[in-house]
């Protein structure tokens, strides 16, 4: 006798205008924040058995943005992002592991600067709605640290008073909405 599970999973694409990708790293004395502007996605939600979901995301390297145009062009040079050579930024899932009631690890791979590293991020699921066309929507949030020089990213200036201009940790939050590719 054959038993047959049926996959309740359903796809959806992660909606720009009403997400984020935001990091910050440590500059000196205090801590700069800065974003991606241009990024797309999908999720693959299982609701009965979120174990089976998964993520996939692409990041422009050149939609980076400190509120800083000199920084910014900085960071795209190959000091950094490199943006001619590695245009993009990319997070696949290899595992979601459920943490709590709306918690879970989301295990997967990182790939900057054609590096790629196996990261988890700690996710929060926000809840189902329906906008007010009637698409139903899904919410996450998501945020890890990745030490920057992992991922070839090792430029620095020396201080005179010691230390380091830029700091190696950077912590990455992510806030999504998604909803079904139309």
């Amino acid at each position: 006798m054959t038993t047959s599970t049926i996959s309740s999973t359903k796809t959806y694409k992660i909606d720009k205008a009403h997400s984020e990708i935001v990091f910050q790293v440590r500059h000196l004395l205090t801590r700069v924040r800065g974003r991606f502007s241009e990024f797309d996605g999908t999720i693959s939600y299982d609701e009965a058995n979120p174990e089976r979901s998964s993520v996939d995301v692409r990041i422009q390297a050149a939609s980076v943005d400190t509120n800083e145009p000199d920084r910014d062009k900085h960071l795209r040079t190959g000091d950094f992002f490199d943006v001619e050579k590695f245009q993009t930024l990319t997070f696949k899932s290899t595992r979601v592991t459920k943490k709590g009631d709306e918690r879970f690890d989301v295990d997967g791979d990182l790939t900057i600067h054609g590096v790629t590293r196996p990261v988890t991020l700690t996710a929060t699921f926000l809840g189902k709605a329906k906008d007010p066309w009637g698409n139903e929507r899904l919410g996450f949030e998501a945020e890890t640290a990745i030490n920057r020089k992992d991922f070839g990213l090792a430029w620095n200036a020396a201080l005179e008073t010691g230390g380091f201009l830029v700091g190696d940790e950077v912590k990455i939050s992510v806030s999504v909405q998604a909803l079904p590719p139309a």
